[in-house]
């Protein structure tokens, strides 16, 4: 975050220097008033082009066997333009390495899920899949394993067969 703001500060000073020259080499042409109004188009294309790349930037990062499996595009009043191209502000991504799978129950998959977000904590979630009943639940601390091996106390939330974690998961191994 304080890398951002300086470049988005040091984009300010470029616009604001570049246009000075400009004004200079005009020889009175255009008005000085351009200078501040050129150093503000600066600075917001800095931080637009930032918030733009920001999950290109993020998700290029990611280890092997982390992959992508959603992402979630919003739109703004603040930020019109993103009502002509929608900005991806947080993505959910499958650790495929982490994948279980119960032997007396092979329908069942357990993995861990990180969820990304532009201006939030990364924040990680195991997640079991039941592939055969097409539905989810997340593992938190209130669950248990019987001695066959069923998961006790889920919430289990049913998926249709196009939802991408599930879909993810039940595809993986």
């Amino acid at each position: 975050m304080f890398l951002e703001l300086l470049g988005v500060i040091f984009a300010g000073v470029a616009g604001a220097g570049l246009m000075m020259v400009a004004v200079r080499f005009s020889r009175g042409r255009l008005p000085n008033w351009l200078t501040p109004v050129a150093a503000g188009a600066a600075m917001i294309a800095a931080t637009i082009s930032s918030e733009y790349s920001w999950y290109s930037r993020t998700s290029s990062t990611l280890p092997d066997g982390l992959n992508v499996v959603e992402t979630v595009q919003t739109t703004a009043v603040w930020r019109p333009w993103t009502y002509v191209a929608p900005m991806t502000e947080r993505f959910v991504a499958l650790d495929t390495t982490s994948i279980q799978i119960n032997e007396s129950h092979p329908g069942l998959k357990l993995a861990q899920v990180y969820f990304y977000g532009r201006w939030a904590p990364l924040n990680r979630l195991n997640v079991a899949a039941d592939c055969i009943k097409g539905k989810r639940a997340a593992l938190i601390d209130a669950i248990s394993f019987d001695d066959a091996g069923q998961i006790q106390g889920a919430q289990w939330v049913s998926a249709s067969s196009e939802d991408p974690l599930l879909k993810a998961m039940c595809e993986a191994m």
